[in-house]
């Protein structure tokens, strides 16, 4: 889930920041809160489908939206489409949810006693429960000077809001508070404080972690672990080398007896472990800008998609980005069903339509009903279906051969018809280019039962299909 604020970070701040690298692995369950499953299966996956486009739509053009050792975890999956992990902050130590995200880099938790959620859950969920900093006797508010104010604001905003200050502290003038964030994803937006708190790990403590106090969220179920590039990311805080994570079938979802796990500075693994890998890429646009949104995101080298073998043509322009930012494939883990631009999906869906054309139809009300295409009516006697394999191919000859299952789902009464479970922009986008952003976001759902190694070190994706039940 993206974070809105251009980023500008000052080139030496990092020398007055706490290093703190982890140097055996941390082993974090992804685990979840409950929700109650919705009374429609159609509305929930019209409601998954629209919120990825909306997350596709704020991560493509996110300057729109700007504001003033090794450790395991368990990951859940849950009903609205994210995984979480349960972190522990505070002293004495509070545990706290929050979603898994590597296309965003701040980390924050619903905080206070007075925090509100508006439209965040039903009556009958788990309720949210706050990190209460009174309670804690090591949380510090983040001063107006502090370099890490720079993080989530530009030194312009500073230089208008923060009072003249001549202290030399690190804190930076802790008398007065780094200005609120306010931070917009695809169905939510959230409002706080920056605060310094101990985030404690598996056999390790790691003392001021720069971590959001929200105070205000909308349509936002959990806090948010924000894996992405830059320096507010907990990788970055943490100088982990490299992270990793398993997330399990969304068959699971809601099932708090069932987890993946997230990996900090795993073992070292290479393509003799079963791993293929591809490289990460910088886009344009972020390495002539510090401040760019785009350099949060981890860009990989998508070369060629195919359905049922063949490849489907596509503008090279949708796989590249651009001088501008444009264009480019992205990894994210806050999104649920991947994205395309309509350059790029129209070419796909035509592939799918043809290659099945001579055995199902499609169906029209069940497009309309969940947002998804193409959808296929499936004979009432249906035993199995057969559907064409969708390829991902990837620079330095990776390939990622999806199961059917992380890409087409089962809607409607008795089965009725299957879905392709990638998202578009409307119909009445521009269709002729690719503007605003990446082209393509591989979301989670087609990472199901998918080993996931973001190896920082190399600068590289690595990835290997298993089963990521926890044993």
């Amino acid at each position: 889930m993206s974070s809105s604020p251009p980023l500008l970070v000052l080139s030496l701040s990092f020398l007055l920041l706490p290093f703190s690298a982890i140097s055996a692995p941390v082993t974090l369950q992804l685990s979840r809160h409950p929700l109650p499953p919705h009374p429609d299966p159609l509305h929930r996956l019209a409601s998954l489908a629209s919120a990825s486009a909306l997350r596709a739509s704020l991560l493509k053009n996110r300057h729109r939206h700007a504001s003033p050792r090794s450790s395991r975890s368990p990951l859940f999956p849950h009903s609205y489409g994210g995984y979480s992990l349960t972190l522990a902050f505070g002293t004495p130590l509070q545990q706290i949810p929050v979603l898994l995200d590597t296309g965003s880099h701040l980390t924050w938790v619903p905080c206070t006693s007075s925090y509100q959620c508006r439209r965040c859950s039903s009556p009958s969920a788990t309720p949210i429960t706050p990190f209460l900093p009174k309670s804690s006797a090591s949380t510090r508010l983040v001063g107006c000077r502090n370099p890490r104010c720079l993080w989530i604001h530009s030194p312009d905003l500073l230089l208008s809001r923060c009072p003249a200050c001549n202290s030399t502290s690190a804190d930076g003038c802790p008398a007065t508070a780094c200005p609120p964030y306010a931070i917009i994803y695809g169905s939510g937006s959230t409002a706080g404080l920056l605060m310094l708190e101990t985030l404690a790990l598996p056999g390790r403590t790691v003392p001021e972690f720069t971590v959001g106090c929200s105070v205000f969220s909308e349509r936002q179920p959990a806090g948010i672990a924000g894996f992405g590039r830059g320096a507010p990311s907990l990788p970055s805080q943490l100088g982990l080398k490299r992270f990793s994570y398993c997330l399990i079938s969304r068959r699971y979802d809601d099932d708090a007896a069932e987890s993946g796990s997230v990996v900090l500075d795993p073992a070292k693994e290479d393509s003799s472990d079963g791993l293929r890998f591809t490289t990460f890429l910088n886009n344009p646009a972020a390495g002539a800008d510090k401040g760019s949104p785009f350099s949060v995101y981890y860009y990989i080298g998508l070369r060629e998609i195919a359905v049922g073998g063949k490849k489907v043509r596509v503008p090279r322009s949708a796989l590249v980005p651009s001088p501008s930012g444009d264009g480019g494939a992205i990894v994210d883990s806050g999104t649920t069903f991947t994205y395309m631009a309509l350059p790029v999906f129209e070419p796909v869906l035509a592939a799918f339509v043809d290659r099945v054309a001579d055995r199902y139809n499609r169906s029209a009300d069940m497009e309309a009903r969940t947002g998804l295409r193409p959808c296929f009516a499936l004979p009432p006697d249906a035993t199995e279906v057969d559907l064409p394999e969708l390829t991902f191919r990837f620079k330095g000859g990776a390939e990622m051969r999806l199961p059917l299952e992380n890409y087409f789902v089962f809607a409607g009464p008795d089965r009725a018809a299957v879905c392709l479970t990638i998202v578009s922009d409307g119909d009445d986008a521009a269709s002729s280019d690719v503007a605003g952003g990446p082209a393509i976001i591989l979301g989670n759902f087609q990472q199901q039962d998918y080993y996931m190694v973001y190896d920082l070190e190399k600068g590289r994706l690595g990835f290997r299909r298993q089963s990521c039940l926890r044993s």
